[in-house]
Formats: C-alpha cells, sequence, structure tokens
C-alpha cells in the first residue's frame, strides 16, 4: 500500500511536485506518465525514500510505504518494501561480474548463501540474461545493463517494485521478457508494479490504472485504454497513439535493397573494421559507407554491436583492425566531424548551466553564431532552462541538452544513440523534425535505436546488426496495424 498526501518537493527554488495526493492500493499495476520534466522520477524517487534521504530536494507532505512513513524509516529498512530500477542501469552496478551484482542485495540482507543463489537465478532467468552470469557489466550494452539492473533488483523480492523506463535501451525480446516478468510478478506474487514508461502500448494491456503527470501535479488517472484514446488528452501531453506493440524480427519490418548507391559524395567509409573492448571483438570486419544528406539508422538487438560502430564512427574508438576514413583521406575528428549522444546524457554534461552547456562547443571553436544558438534552444524547447543546471533536470531534459549541444556544432555526422531515452512523443518529435531538417540540408544522420516508429518515419536506409556484423542494408516497411502514414502520428 503506497499513501502520499500534499507531497511537494522542490530542488533549490525550482518545484518538481506540488501538492500531490495518491493511494495506490497493495497489488496494482500502475502505469505513470507525461511530458519530459513532469516529475515522474521525482515521484518515484519519494516513493522509495531517496528523497529525502539520499538527494538534494525539499520535501514536505506524506509518504506512507506498507505503513512505513519514509521521513522517518532509514534506506535499509524501505528497501526491503519498495525497491527502485533508475534510468541510469549503470548507476546501479559495481560488482565484477553480472551474477554477483544480482546476488548481492539478498546476501546483504543476510540470508543463507543456498537461497540468496536461488533468488540470483531466478531473477536472472526471470529476465533472460542467464548467459551474461560470468560478463562484467561495464562491458555490457546499455539495454543488456538494464536487464542486470532490474535483476539484481527483483532478487531483493520486493513488496513494491518501481521502474524507472526500464525498458528505453531494450529491444523487443527484452521488452517482451522484462514486461512478462512483471505481470508475472504482479499477477501471481501480488506484487505492487510501479512503471515510468514513454513507451505505452506494450505495457497499458498490464495496467490496472495509468497516472498521467504535468509540471508537478496529477492531471488524469483512470483506466489506460479509456484516457488514451482521448485524442485531446495525448496531444495536450505529448503521448504516442497507442498502436498494436510488435515483436516481430528486424527481418520481417525491413527489405533490402543492397548498399545504396548515389550521386552524393562519400562522407564517411569503413573497410573491414573489427573493434571492441579490452581485446574482446564486438564489430567483425564491418564495411560500411555513408554519403553526405543521407539518414541512416543502425538497429539490431541489444549487444548486437550498435553503440560500438557509433563510437567507431565517431571516431572514439580506434579500430582493433581495418580502416576509418571521412571524406576519403582521415580520420574523422570528435565534435568537429562527427558529434555524437551517448545513450546516458550525464556522460556528456560538466558546465553549470544549460546555455552555457550548448554554447560552450561552438565558443570552443571559435564558430558561436548567437541565432543559430537561439534557434537550437527554441527547437529543443530548452529557453526556460537556459540558467539551470544540466545535473539537476531529468534525464529527458538533459538528453535535449546534450543533443542540442551536439547540434550546436554543426556537425556534418550527427550519430544519435537511443535518443528516445526520458522523452515524451512531442518534445522527441519536435526535435527529430528539426534534425530531418539539417539533414535535408545536407548533414549526415546517424540514428541508433530499438524504435521502429522513430525508424519509420525519419530514416531513408536502415542497417541491420547481428552479432557485430552487417546483415541487411535496407529500408523499413510499413506496417499498417501500427502505422497510417509515414508523415503523420497522431
Amino acid at each position: 500500500m503506497i499513501d502520499v498526501e500534499a507531497l511537494a518537493v522542490r530542488y533549490g527554488d525550482v518545484p518538481a511536485l506540488s501538492g500531490l495526493d495518491l493511494q495506490i492500493p497493495g497489488g496494482q499495476f500502475v502505469l505513470v506518465t507525461g511530458p519530459s520534466g513532469c516529475g515522474k522520477s521525482t515521484l518515484v524517487r519519494a516513493l522509495t525514500g531517496l528523497i529525502p534521504h539520499a538527494l538534494p530536494a525539499t520535501m514536505t507532505g506524506r509518504v506512507t510505504v506498507n505503513g512505513l512513513n519514509t521521513r522517518e524509516q532509514p534506506l535499509s529498512t524501505l528497501a526491503r518494501h519498495a525497491a527502485i530500477v533508475l534510468q541510469n542501469p549503470a548507476a546501479q552496478l559495481f560488482h565484477l561480474n553480472v551474477a554477483d551484482e544480482v546476488a548481492f542485495g539478498p546476501r546483504n540482507l543476510g540470508l543463507p548463501e543456498q537461497e540468496v543463489q536461488e533468488r540470483a537465478a531466478w531473477a536472472l532467468a526471470a529476465v533472460g540474461i542467464d548467459d551474461l552470469r560470468a560478463r562484467r557489466p561495464s562491458t555490457l550494452s546499455g539495454g543488456e545493463q538494464q536487464r542486470v539492473a532490474i535483476a539484481a533488483v527483483l532478487a531483493m523480492q520486493p513488496t513494491i517494485l518501481i521502474l524507472d523506463e526500464p525498458t528505453a535501451s531494450l529491444d523487443s525480446q527484452g521488452t517482451d521478457k522484462v514486461l512478462a516478468t512483471l505481470k508475472r510478478l504482479n499477477r501471481q506474487l501480488d506484487m505492487t508494479v510501479v512503471l515510468v514508461e514513454h513507451r505505452l502500448a506494450a505495457a497499458m494491456s498490464l495496467a490496472h490504472r495509468l497516472l498521467i503527470l504535468d509540471e508537478g501535479v496529477l492531471v488524469a488517472d483512470g483506466a489506460p485504454q479509456d484516457l488514451l484514446q482521448n485524442r485531446n488528452l495525448r496531444e495536450a501531453f505529448g503521448l504516442r497513439r497507442p498502436g498494436t506493440p510488435s515483436s516481430t524480427s528486424w527481418e520481417t519490418l525491413l527489405t533490402s535493397n543492397g548498399a545504396p548507391s548515389g550521386d552524393s559524395p562519400l562522407l564517411l567509409q569503413m573497410e573491414g573494421v573489427t573493434a571492441g573492448y579490452r581485446g574482446n571483438p564486438v564489430l567483425h570486419d564491418v564495411n560500411l559507407s555513408l554519403r553526405r544528406g543521407e539518414f541512416v539508422a543502425v538497429v539490431g538487438e541489444n549487444g548486437a554491436g550498435k553503440s560500438t560502430l557509433g563510437r567507431v564512427a565517431a571516431g572514439l574508438l580506434k579500430p582493433a583492425g581495418g580502416e576509418v576514413r571521412f571524406q576519403g583521406n582521415r580520420r574523422p575528428r570528435p565534435g568537429r566531424d562527427v558529434a555524437l549522444l551517448f545513450q546516458n546524457p550525464a556522460d556528456q554534461i560538466f558546465t553549470d548551466s544549460v546555455g552555457e552547456e550548448v554554447a560552450f562547443g561552438p565558443r570552443n571553436y571559435r564558430v558561436f553564431d548567437e541565432a543559430f544558438h537561439r534557434q537550437i534552444l527554441a527547437q529543443a524547447d530548452l529557453q526556460c532552462l537556459c540558467k539551470r543546471c544540466p545535473t539537476h533536470l531529468s534525464v529527458g531534459q538533459q538528453q535535449r541538452t546534450v543533443l542540442a549541444a551536439c547540434l550546436a556544432m554543426q556537425p556534418r555526422l550527427l550519430i544519435l544513440d537511443e535518443p528516445t531515452l526520458g522523452q515524451d512523443w512531442a518534445h522527441l518529435q519536435r526535435l527529430m523534425d528539426f534534425v530531418q531538417r539539417l539533414n535535408q540540408s545536407g548533414t549526415t544522420i546517424l540514428l541508433i535505436s530499438h524504435d521502429y516508429k522513430l525508424v519509420y518515419r525519419y530514416a531513408d536506409r536502415v542497417l541491420l546488426l547481428r552479432e557485430g556484423r552487417i546483415t541487411l542494408d535496407g529500408h523499413p516497411v510499413p506496417q499498417p496495424a501500427t502505422h497510417r502514414t509515414r508523415e503523420r502520428e497522431s
């Protein structure tokens, strides 16, 4: 049972939640959504006691979890009742191998070792990562790290499970496994589940209830199907039209047309590229050519090598074999020739304000243009956040800040690694429309994503990676059950 009364949270002078009242009975599956920066992550942090105990925020009101006042109880006690999976899974991982990571929670509770191992084995199997038990978490892809973080929390077997965008970095197979696990925990073990998501199609059939937040206020509370059928409500709060989720393989969603030919000059070439980490190859003999003005998407399962391909193309990872050439005769210059948006925006944030963050690169290279700077801030909906410290923003707002900083450099090649994290559809569409206009003026785009809607709407060419190799070079096929037209998303 969760009981929230008059909850208000502020970060310094900035309000995040305002007088929120909420009751969640035990055993309920609750879906939470709303525009980027509306207070979703703040809410779930308050439900677990991270606010006020661990994060620099001012909280008033009362939160009670299973009869325990979160202000009065230590985090060690609250963690036995309500566990959270954060948006950035790397922040929760610190062991040298996956098996120890998942076993840490129950072992820390002082449980007998046999029960510790049984819980860890169950949690690993529940999210389909038993084959990763010997791997080092830091070497995993973002999606694989997400599943490890979920398994580590599941092993604690809390009565309340809270997840902040757990499927944002997952492929369709991983998403299906995680949601099936949540359904089983909720239906069979009567576990209360609070799930924060922007991707609602797959989760809405599991939820008993949908909460929509906006500017720190609960603006809608009801059955998911009823609320999401309301087009005015969707448009007002940047929600996607709920289509039928697809778990079909990428091979059935794409058609091969071979490596495209064109009149535009070659921008980036990879020839026989092999690359990886600590002597372990991730990419194998990759050959790839990108031309000026192409909009190319890279898709594939978690761990296929998509992010590694992006880092090699950006000049941030030196290949172990093969060559990477930019404009035919040199290596790409990170930042100037190629800009890369990482999966975790916190890895790229370092200044004291949003405005400084976006302006830093151009000013550093003496190419700052005030008019273009204002245009980017407007397209990223960052004008009102200009003086805010980026580390105090929501993940979605941080993502927009870093993307704006990448765009400000006016690179010839822009690489976006899972730009959907923390983004409602309205903000994401607005940013991607701006990216598309840059593409039409000559900027080459490389989009790394699991999101078929995004790929279908914007990409002209799609590369499918399987186990570090490009196995298909083609374009997306329309899916009539979920995509009415390429031009319009209602």
